[in-house]
């Protein structure tokens, strides 16, 4: 039952997520008002201070994990971002929202500490395709959430937010009383400070050798894949008028295909080509997702191209399963804390440079109209961790 919960919690994250996503916008003008290019720019400064809390405590509170134990660090993150919605849900200022970003950002150790338990109980051939169930409940969270949001969005922006903050409360009932503890005597580590800060964290885990550059191809590849949740309401409903329903149904598409591929074809591309090539094959499908998108006008054709861009997903879990080889068991938490902070960096530089240059290129005195420019700047830096993939070593594949 502790592996059913730790999943569920990973599919109710998504679904918090995707739940908010397609009403973002309209809560943004809602609250703060201006145009849908202003509200754009609010909602990356937004993603941004959750990204950076999320940075400086997420190695802090993997490490804590490491020392603790899994069960506490989850428990306690679930119950403050229950706060988190909450105050979301009831912000009336665009001082309350950047609070309650800021709150959840510190606890948001919920996929990190989820990652170290998976790492516990997976012995190595093993570990980048159970990471893949955690990406597969990802996924099946997206399948749910944006549906829901909605549904939930025809009743106002801020009913979303109460759903979620309910189901997170509900997650943390369940857990209270089935997880089971993974960090024993063998493998428990003493909290240092030194190495917990994000400084300390990552000297620590780069020093193990071939992890730097796998570092920076998932910092890279991160910093370009959240172009998605970026602008992806914004785009489509600039791009294509999409409204509430069809942003929440094309996000749903995305996360049943995301699903299928990192809960059941993952496991067969890692046995079939190893981590190593199915990284590789993954960034061809998102470079081939990205350079068409970046000039699409069709909705139609945008929605059938989602399960391809799906295709991709195989990268993180690959890469999560070549780093978790090649730490010691006591240092998972650690790893994972790292990796969570990575994508808190990427998250920091992602939505303010997706954001920006959609508004650049969709805001008024715009140049050149092109709304899918911010995918162009996304093949981009795919591009650069890709070469920087190929050219290392592949020591622990």
């Amino acid at each position: 039952m502790s592996l059913v919960f730790v999943l569920a919690t990973v599919m109710i994250d998504a679904m918090g997520i995707g739940l908010i996503m397609p009403v973002m916008p309209g809560l943004i003008t809602g609250v703060q008002g201006g145009s849908l290019a202003q509200a754009a720019v609010w909602g990356g400064v937004l993603s941004t201070v959750f990204a950076v809390m999320q940075f400086l405590f997420s190695p802090i509170l993997g490490s804590l994990s490491d020392a603790v134990g899994r069960r506490p660090v989850l428990l306690v993150s679930l119950f403050v971002m229950a706060l988190d919605y909450l105050i979301m849900a009831l912000a009336g200022t665009m001082w309350l929202l950047l609070l309650g970003r800021i709150l959840g950002g510190i606890t948001a150790a919920t996929h990190s500490t989820a990652g170290a338990y998976i790492a516990d109980i997976s012995p190595p051939q093993k570990k980048a395709a159970n990471f893949g169930l955690l990406g597969a409940a990802f996924g099946a969270g997206f399948v749910l959430g944006p549906l829901m949001g909605g549904l939930l969005g025809e009743l106002g922006t801020r009913a979303p937010f109460y759903a979620a903050a309910v189901l997170v409360l509900g997650n943390f009932a369940l857990g209270w009383f089935v997880m089971g503890e993974t960090v024993q005597d063998k493998n428990r580590r003493p909290f240092e400070w030194r190495r917990a800060n994000p400084f300390g964290a990552f000297h620590a885990v780069g020093r193990i050798p071939g992890i730097k550059p796998l570092l920076w191809v998932y910092f890279l590849y991160s910093v370009a894949i959240y172009v998605y949740p970026a602008i992806w309401a914004y785009f489509t409903l600039e791009r294509f008028s999409w409204q509430p329903q069809v942003i929440g149904l094309s996000l749903a598409v995305y996360g049943i295909s995301m699903a299928l591929v990192q809960g059941w074809l993952l496991r067969y591309t890692v046995t079939w080509f190893g981590e190593r090539r199915t990284v590789i094959w993954g960034q061809l499908f998102d470079f081939t997702a990205f350079g068409i998108l970046a000039f699409i006008s069709s909705g139609t054709l945008a929605m059938l191209l989602i399960p391809v861009s799906a295709l991709g997903a195989v990268v993180q879990p690959a890469l999560q399963g070549m780093m978790a080889q090649a730490v010691e068991d006591n240092q998972q938490g650690e790893l994972q804390g790292v990796l969570t902070a990575v994508n808190a960096l990427a998250m920091i530089l992602s939505p303010l440079m997706m954001t920006a240059v959609f508004a650049r290129f969709t805001g008024e005195g715009a140049g050149l109209y092109l709304p899918g420019a911010p995918f162009l700047l996304a093949l981009l830096l795919m591009a650069i961790g890709c070469a920087v993939f190929l050219r290392s070593k592949p020591s622990v594949a």
